[in-house]
């Protein structure tokens, strides 16, 4: 049985690894999608996003459950990994056949002929995601991130390249394509090199089904929450214009970039550190506390912070034809700044076995959200974006009940953890915001307001000695003492 103290090793270790592997690929993949957007025009975005719906959607059905309840169950072996595998891959190639077959249906919906081809070829990505998903699963459990940084590495910067040689041969959308399929193969290869793991010729339905008892919840909320987010792209796609559905998906991108990098680096460690201390409430809150207050921390001031410098950075480095996309990265950074209290709060929950209220939980979200975006969907793109805010504030409430009760950590807890830091970064913000107006050219105002953003925060922080501040200082001064 492993002591408190060395899964807090795992856990800082999985945390430099994750994180380090998310900043480095992410950094390369900044880099290119900056230098695509400025090659191919908004509708070339357009048309991959619809097709992406698609493959995101079926992607639900082999990359959620199964992986998390591998990585959920106390005794897993073997046996279990090697059903999930085959299972899995069974089930990615049926939706891959019955993609393929509805793709032209696809295409006449949206009068747009290129997306048969499209989803047809990016749909491989499919069977490969199926095969990644037991991967990903088993480095999880074991806690063995650095294999992550590797794979993730070569899978964008590979992708990368092919990307950036197609556009400039002018492949226009077939460039995106390449790109996206490419880094899932890459990083499905390299994990398979790299990870000392290979199923048996063994299949248990048995093992299957305990597993699926468990899965399953995960994978309706996967499927409910999956669907209800590309359902605004599918509206938009069809609705309005592909320029209008590139903007939205464009101001989406950045503020995505930075939370769901961090987040998903603080939750892919908190989940199996959590799940080994599922008998130890008291721990268990701590736990999920101390991730509120860190990601929160670290989340608000890169969110408000973007949302001030967001026109001139736009058209620094994307240029002016995509400066409609500016309201919207605004309104997605804050809807991005509330991930943590969600992600924190659900992840809790998985560790403890109760994906039957996680699907809950998804249902009722859902169902609320549907109702606002049905309202706000004949008004324009913009009020779609704006209605996830106010379905955003009203999950916060949903996410953090059962927890009350379970982990005793109540909503006024919560709240203060979240908000916290939240006003710090209001009040950075409102500071910097100021700078904007001096007759520098847009770089340097950038910069400045930058560099004051940060200096700002940075004081608030030591004042106010603020928790999640006090903690990564005490981790780097650790660190620095080894």
């Amino acid at each position: 049985m492993e002591t408190s103290k060395s899964v807090q090793k795992k856990i800082l270790s999985g945390l430099f690894w994750k994180f380090g592997e998310r900043i480095t690929a992410q950094f390369v993949s900044l880099v290119v999608s900056i230098i695509l957007a400025r090659l191919l025009d908004p509708d070339d975005y357009g048309a991959v996003a619809i097709v992406m719906v698609f493959i995101t959607i079926a992607n639900v059905f082999v990359s959620n459950g199964f992986g998390n309840a591998l990585i959920q169950k106390k005794d897993a072996d073997n046996l279990d990994f090697s059903s999930v595998f085959y299972i899995n891959l069974f089930i990615s190639v049926i939706l891959y056949l019955i993609l393929f077959v509805i793709a032209p249906l696809i295409a006449d919906f949206y009068h747009m002929p290129v997306l048969a081809p499209a989803l047809r070829v990016l749909g491989l990505r499919i069977p490969v995601a199926g095969i990644n998903t037991v991967q990903q699963a088993f480095v999880s459990r074991n806690m063995i991130f650095k294999r992550f940084f590797w794979s993730t590495l070569f899978g964008t910067v590979i992708s990368g390249a092919v990307g950036l040689v197609m556009a400039y041969q002018g492949y226009g959308v077939w460039a995106l394509i390449a790109q996206y399929l490419t880094n899932t193969c890459t990083d499905t290869l390299v994990l398979w090199i790299t990870v000392r793991w290979r199923p048996d010729f063994k299949c248990s339905w048995k093992r299957a089904g305990s597993l699926l008892n468990f899965g399953w919840k995960l994978l309706v909320a996967g499927l409910l929450d999956t669907g209800y987010k590309q359902l605004r792209n599918l509206i938009i796609g069809k609705k309005y214009t592909n320029s209008d559905l590139a903007f939205y998906n464009q101001g989406e991108k950045y503020p995505n970039l930075i939370v769901v990098n961090i987040n998903a680096s603080i939750s892919s460690v908190m989940f199996p550190a959590l799940s080994r201390f599922q008998e130890d409430r008291i721990r268990m809150k701590q736990m999920t506390r101390r991730a509120i207050q860190v990601s929160s921390y670290v989340m608000w001031p890169l969110m408000l912070g973007l949302a001030v410098i967001a026109e001139p950075l736009i058209k620094i480095v994307l240029t002016e034809k995509w400066l409609p996309c500016v309201p919207y990265l605004r309104v997605f950074c804050f809807s991005y700044g509330l991930w943590p209290i969600h992600t924190a709060n659900l992840q809790a929950l998985n560790a403890l076995g109760r994906s039957d209220l996680f699907m809950k939980l998804e249902i009722i979200k859902k169902g609320i959200g549907l109702i606002i975006l049905i309202a706000s969907m004949q008004i324009s793109p913009f009020a779609m974006a704006l209605s996830l805010i106010a379905a955003d504030i009203i999950s916060i409430f949903i996410n953090a009940a059962p927890n009350i009760k379970l982990l005793e950590y109540s909503y006024l807890e919560q709240l203060a953890d979240l908000l916290s830091p939240l006003f710090m970064a209001l009040g950075m913000a409102v500071i910097v915001y100021p700078i904007s107006f001096l007759s520098f050219h847009g770089l340097w105002v950038m910069i400045l307001q930058i560099c004051a953003g940060a200096a700002v925060y940075l004081i608030e922080s030591v004042c106010l000695k603020h928790a999640g501040f006090q903690y990564l200082l005490h981790l780097f001064k650790t660190k620095r003492g080894k």
